[in-house]
């Protein structure tokens, strides 16, 4: 029994498919179907139903399964240990980003990561809230960058900082002439919102202390904040945004920007982990390095 042998079989777990585990191991399908076979012949018994699309665990494989993700916890962390006593920071860090942080905030800090820590091997995917808390809990990730709050029980967040709510209004909105809004005179009709799956879309109805079934004209699988602004800029409708999306809003649409009186109007940007996470010095690493190159984590 391996090592290698005990990740391929999670890896089949975790995407349901021989050949996404493949995928995401980066070996070839046949590789990896050896090296669970051969722990499957080591043992005696069959772990994975292949005859199951997703494949899944057999009850064997359910308890050879949740054994493997404590042994490999337990070599992760003498990894861990052994690197700093070493005073190094490597490995590997899978990091899950929300679509509403991730086009705003990663180029602002990446570029220093990849520099001051080159034994870190840096692997990043964009997915929404609920997934992320899933990636999280079955091991598929490592740490995440989401909206403080959003992530419940068995996960713990790092508040990093601030991300203040403005409103982008079209010039056909009634709004439109005021500077400052009060979230009470948003016309609810009139708000386009994010679709469901993506937090901000679920902070947005609490602060407007709305129903979740709040009437809109229009909502977007995408989870494109842009997309929104885009809808607004040909409508009478308007949105909400967040600070970090206002650099990257052309000069000649800055008058749509309008802010919001009063209330919880800001979210906190946080990094999430598993209580039991075991690759402290990597998770100082990522968030020394957001607070120092991240200009509104310096405020």
């Amino acid at each position: 029994m391996t090592i290698i042998q005990l990740e391929y079989l999670l890896a089949v777990a975790n995407c349901g498919s021989f050949s996404q585990a493949a995928e995401h191991c980066f070996v070839t399908q046949p590789s990896l179907s050896m090296q669970v076979k051969a722990l499957e012949e080591e043992l005696g018994v069959v772990l994975l139903d292949r005859s199951k699309k997703p494949v899944i665990p057999t009850e064997a494989g359910e308890v050879v399964i949740g054994k493997a993700r404590e042994t490999l916890k337990a070599y992760n962390c003498i990894r861990e240990a052994v690197s700093e006593l070493k005073g190094e920071t490597a490995g590997k860090l899978r990091l899950g980003v929300i679509p509403t942080i991730a086009p705003y905030l990663l180029h602002k800090f990446i570029p220093a990561f990849v520099r001051d820590y080159p034994k870190v091997e840096l692997e990043i995917s964009e997915m929404i809230t609920s997934d992320i808390v899933e990636a999280l809990k079955r091991d598929r990730i490592d740490a995440a960058l989401v909206a403080s709050g959003t992530c419940g029980e068995g996960i713990t967040e790092q508040e990093l900082f601030s991300d203040r709510f403005y409103a982008y209004v079209s010039p056909e909105n009634p709004l439109f002439e005021r500077s400052n809004i009060r979230i009470e005179d948003i016309d609810l009709k009139d708000l386009v919102i994010l679709s469901p799956g993506n937090c901000m879309r679920d902070q947005i109805i609490e602060l407007c202390q709305a129903r979740r079934s709040m009437p809109s004209h229009y909502t977007f699988e995408s989870g494109s904040l842009d997309t929104l602004m885009r809808i607004v800029d040909c409508t009478s409708c308007l949105t909400i945004v967040p600070e970090m999306a206002v650099e990257y809003i052309p000069a000649d649409r800055r008058d749509r920007l309008k802010t919001i009186a009063k209330g919880a109007t800001s979210r906190k940007i946080a990094v999430a982990v598993r209580r039991t996470y075991v690759k402290n010095s990597i998770i100082r690493a990522l968030t020394d390095t957001i607070l120092a190159n991240v200009p509104a984590a310096r405020a």
